[in-house]
């Protein structure tokens, strides 16, 4: 209840309580039928199984909603059997009344303020700000107790989301116009067409959505038998669904919170274009070797830019991006003006000053104001954006990040952090708009023969080489004769015939393939025709992934996939631009462009190939588990794929 009046609530505020005593200073009833008037929200914090009643309770009064505080719910159901049913009951108890949780503290609204919260919190009224939506409550807490200056309008934390899930709450705050910027901590998605409007919702309104979507240390599907799911992970569907919905994901909390900042302050900025200036050569070069690992680049001055830094600077400071430039004219605000405003450009996303304010405990920090006023009046001047950022995050004091903020210009405590958050907000997202392919129900999948596998896939527009699957080993060399040598031979029936004697390469002749049936794994085989003229081999596979649809995974190929761990994953369906994107972001691109003199591949042909992949995929994902070709080799003429491998219900 406290918690409620440190954001200005004047509403009516009283506690429920079978005895009727006093709480928090204020007298509680003893029973919900004696609230005077109607019940807008109600906190409930008592037992799971006293929740249940209460909430059927509150739902028959016509309450506008509620808040359950108690666990025990489906997120102990592996310990307590009894924690999924419950929650079903709770949903039923619920009906068409609004429930947050269970396992959670409910909401502060910093706006009108007003809010249903158990414990302490940092927020205080603001007229614009972001929306925080998490499913920790420890960790809502936590991010409204920075002192970064960052302006939040709304924390609603979801718990187990039982009924009232992260995107529903996220469509409705779409709709108030204080909400500069939603910052989603998620767990778990749920419901992949919520979020899909959400995305939707968000970029048709231009609100930026950053995420901070944890699980990257999960391991891979333990029962997936392909390069695919081993590679890809259970944390690459997220990816591929935050990157499919132009959600930007941080990677820590500082970075989420300096990305909410930025985009509070200037929402989407226009290029990775950046520039840097400081009064240091080695924050100039700290700031180069910061950026170095991102897509963010410092272009060279132009002759503009040139004119106007000597024409501030002087001859004795060395003009370059990121720049130096000294300390010759600190204090003199109107020449510290004059050379920041020169180096802001049109060309220049985002401009950032560099400056550590010195501890006021121990120090006089009177002497940085002259860096606070110059970065307003140059923000003012030149209209471009600019971001004063303190090397050290905790040398960037709270107040002057909200005085800065109030005058139009950014804050941003910690270099690395900053850097990282001004690379997630310049990088360029195409929002696909088509639903993803949803996963379905869990499935006993098999392993296809490899042989059965081609020719489903070939129906599809595959091409695959030719070939005879033989169960007479005796005929084996005659079939290679039909085929063509030099042939390969594989025994059917292995997931990863090289690690099992299951293949013979390069075979010329009659003799050399029985020679190695001698030491082929035991089983039916098949007998190819030898592949030539490779330019590059590719791994393309699909999984379905149970939490957000059908991974796409392209990568490296060959046996050495997991190894080189060069892969982009996408969802099922997925347009070929976005295919085209994902192979170009790989490292091995230049391979299938011409490396070194080297031929091209034919790259509609590895988009063809793509495509009859996906056809295969969406004509059977109600049976489909994994699909994987590995290699698919790539030519100048045509994508070819060598081995292929299939696990669905027969």
């Amino acid at each position: 209840m406290s918690a409620a009046h440190q954001i200005g609530f004047k509403g009516i505020l009283r506690p429920i309580h079978p005895t009727a005593k006093i709480i928090a200073g204020i007298q509680s009833l003893p029973s919900l039928e004696e609230f005077p008037g109607h019940i807008d929200a109600a906190f409930i914090g008592v037992n799971r199984y006293a929740t249940l009643d209460i909430v059927a309770q509150l739902r028959s009064l016509g309450a506008g909603g509620a808040i359950c505080f108690a666990s025990g719910f489906s997120e102990a159901s592996e310990e307590d059997a009894t924690g999924h049913d419950l929650q079903t009951q709770l949903i039923t108890a619920a009906g068409d009344m609004p429930i947050l949780g269970p396992n959670c503290y409910g909401f502060l609204n910093a706006f009108d303020g007003c809010g249903i919260w158990p414990d302490q919190h940092g927020c205080r009224k603001v007229e614009s700000g972001v929306a925080i939506l998490t499913q920790s409550s420890n960790i809502a807490i936590n991010l409204t107790m920075q002192t970064r200056g960052l302006p939040i309008g709304y924390v609603i934390t979801c718990g187990n989301q039982a009924q009232t899930s992260q995107s529903d709450v996220g469509l409705h705050l779409l709709d108030d116009p204080r909400v500069t910027a939603i910052g989603l901590h998620i767990e778990g998605f749920g419901d992949l067409r919520s979020w899909e409007a959400l995305a939707h919702k968000a970029h048709a309104k231009n609100i930026p959505l950053i995420a901070l979507k944890s699980g990257k240390t999960q391991q891979a599907q333990t029962a997936a038998v392909s390069h695919t799911a081993s590679v890809a992970g259970s944390d690459a569907g997220a990816e591929a669904l935050l990157a499919r919905l132009s959600i930007r994901r941080a990677d820590s909390l500082p970075v989420f919170l300096e990305a909410l900042k930025l985009s509070h302050q200037f929402g989407q900025l226009t290029s990775n274009r950046i520039a840097s200036i400081s009064c240091s050569g080695g924050e100039a070069a700290l700031a180069a070797d910061t950026a170095h690992t991102t897509k963010l680049t410092f272009p060279k001055l132009n002759s503009r830019q040139r004119t106007d830094l000597n024409a501030a600077l002087g001859p004795m400071v060395a003009l370059a991006n990121p720049l130096d430039y000294h300390t010759y004219i600190w204090r003199n605000e109107t020449a510290m003006t004059k050379a920041w405003a020169a180096m802001a450009d049109p060309d220049i996303a985002l401009t950032l000053l560099i400056s550590d304010y010195p501890r006021a405990d121990i120090c006089d920090p009177s002497d940085w104001d002259c860096v606070t006023n110059a970065a307003i009046a140059a923000a003012q001047q030149t209209k471009r954006p600019y971001a004063v950022v303190a090397s050290l995050a905790e040398l960037m004091p709270e107040h002057i990040a909200k005085t800065l903020m109030a005058n139009g210009v950014a804050a941003m405590n910690g270099l690395d952090h900053g850097i990282q958050a001004v690379d997630l907000l310049t990088r360029q997202l195409s929002q696909d708009l088509n639903p993803v392919l949803l996963p379905g129900a869990d499935r006993d999948a098999k392993l296809m023969d490899e042989h059965v596998a081609k020719q489903n896939l070939a129906r599809h527009g595959l091409l695959i080489p030719r070939g005879i699957k033989v169960l007479d080993r005796a005929k084996a060399a005659q079939a290679a004769m039909a085929v063509g040598f030099p042939v390969a031979l594989k025994t059917l029936g292995l997931a990863h015939k090289t690690g099992s004697n299951g293949l013979a390469l390069n075979l010329n002749s009659s003799e050399e393939v029985n020679a190695a049936l001698l030491n082929l794994a035991p089983g039916s085989v098949l007998i190819e025709h030898m592949i030539a003229g490779t330019v590059t081999e590719l791994l393309v596979g699909v999984t379905r992934d149970p939490a957000h649809g059908f991974v796409l995974t392209i990568a490296a190929g060959g046996t050495m996939t997991e190894l080189l761990d060069d892969r982009a994953s996408l969802l099922v369906p997925v347009a070929r631009e976005h295919v085209t994107t994902a192979l170009n972001s790989l490292n091995m691109a230049p391979l299938m462009h011409g490396y070194r003199g080297k031929p091209s591949i034919n790259f509609e042909a590895l988009l063809d190939a793509i495509d009859a992949l996906q056809s295969y995929v969406l004509a059977n994902a109600d049976s489909l588990e994994e699909v994987e070709i590995n290699p698919l080799i790539c030519t100048a003429q045509a994508a070819i794929a060598a081995d292929a491998l299939i696990r669905k219900t027969q």
